[in-house]
């Protein structure tokens, strides 16, 4: 059973994503907040395995509060999807740097939001793979590149490097696999040990650094 808190300032929405979700055989909501610093001592009380967030919010914002979340439980802790009403968000980018899985337009199908929060409650990013990237390219070309983020990419072998490339233009493990020309428990091996390296979460933490790092370069949507 997946235990999930969702997290919004608006009773109805929160209200309203809890009725989606108790309609799955699979999926159960263990509690609810209406602001980020009730989310953090509900995270820290019930340990849920997915927290819906939403990103603006009075007391703590959806960012510091995932950032709080994270911070404590490390990567045992709940995968968190941000809520937001627009795709270019910049707070969302803060929040995927800070530590979330992935983001969520306020609008999602039912069967998205189903499969969104299986596929993070499994341990996996939430990639979409034209929304997210761009969003992350968008927001990464207008930031300064961090010191430390090119003194970690250093660390990187060649073909990890290469990995990480591929990982941020959003190729699966099995399409990195076929590009490489090499199996696909290779390419998980690769990708393990990048996050080690970089000390990131999951594959939408190494999209960010490889944008942020210059690893990357954002196309101009312009």
């Amino acid at each position: 059973m997946i235990r999930v808190v969702v997290v919004d300032d608006h009773e109805v929405v929160r209200a309203g994503f809890a009725a989606l979700l108790d309609t799955q055989p699979d999926v159960t909501v263990s509690g609810s907040a209406a602001d980020g610093a009730a989310a953090v001592a509900l995270c820290r009380e019930i340990r849920p395995d997915v927290v819906l967030m939403d990103v603006r919010m009075p007391v703590l914002d959806g960012i510091e509060a995932t950032r709080r979340i994270v911070d404590e439980a490390g990567g045992d802790g709940p995968r968190i999807l941000m809520l937001t009403t627009f795709d270019l968000d910049e707070h969302v980018y803060d929040a995927l740097a800070a530590g979330a899985s992935g983001f969520l337009l306020k609008d999602v199908t039912a069967e998205r939001l189903f499969d969104a929060v299986r596929v993070v409650a499994a341990g996996e990013a939430l990639l979409a793979p034209s929304v997210t990237r761009r969003l992350i390219g968008e927001f990464a070309r207008l930031r300064p590149r961090p010191a430390a983020q090119a003194a970690a990419l250093a660390t990187l072998t060649p073909r990890e490097r290469e990995v990480l490339r591929l990982v941020a233009e959003g190729l699966s493990n099995p399409e990195i696999a076929g590009r490489l020309v090499v199996g696909e428990e290779t390419v998980k091996t690769h990708v393990s040990r990048v996050l080690a390296k970089l000390g990131l979460r999951d594959r939408t933490q190494a999209v960010v650094t490889a944008y942020e790092s210059g690893l990357v370069v954002p196309r101009d949507s312009r």
